[in-house]
């Protein structure tokens, strides 16, 4: 009898609702980067969101406020790194080696930042530096200090982390 209740309340339940954040990272010499993602809603409520929770990602790599690349899960090939560690309770990524693995972020690039592949972008929080992947090269001079904090906002922000406010 329990069985069957649950069943049927688990059919008339609506669909998974979901979070969307948008974030920015200031680099070094003119570097930064916007994003976008979405979690699953059920993944808040965990210690850490990882990359298994996000069901949409995106971000935009900028140079003195001009695109020079961009990723996303939409376009993810086979052997791109995606490594995402989130923190739902205080809005924030980790940052540095807070894990094993060397680094805690790694969106098509892993903790060397030269695997992101010919003619396509990626961004890496690890244990030397925050830093981007362009081409398949280090972009050294993007970096910055491993520890340095994204902003996580609830709307939309732009290359130079400045928050869109809605107007009527």
């Amino acid at each position: 009898m329990i069985r069957p209740l649950s069943i049927a309340l688990g059919l008339c339940a609506g669909p998974t609702q979901a979070a969307n954040f948008y974030f920015c990272w200031l680099g070094d010499n003119g570097y930064s980067m916007t994003g976008e993602m979405t979690v699953n809603e059920t993944a808040l409520n965990k210690p850490i969101v990882t990359a298994r929770d996000v069901t949409q990602f995106a971000i935009a790599g900028f140079r003195d406020g001009q695109q020079i690349g961009n990723w996303d899960l939409a376009t993810k090939q086979a052997g791109d790194t995606w490594v995402l560690h989130f923190d739902p309770a205080t809005n924030s990524f980790l940052t540095g080696d807070a894990l094993p693995s060397g680094f805690s972020q790694g969106w098509n690039a892993d903790g060397t930042a030269e695997d992101c592949g010919a003619g396509r972008f990626g961004f890496n929080s690890g244990n030397q530096a925050q830093d981007f992947c362009l081409d398949g090269v280090w972009i050294e001079e993007s970096g910055v200090d491993p520890q340095t904090t994204f902003l996580v906002s609830p709307v939309p922000v732009d290359p130079q982390c400045r928050v869109y406010v809605p107007t009527s």
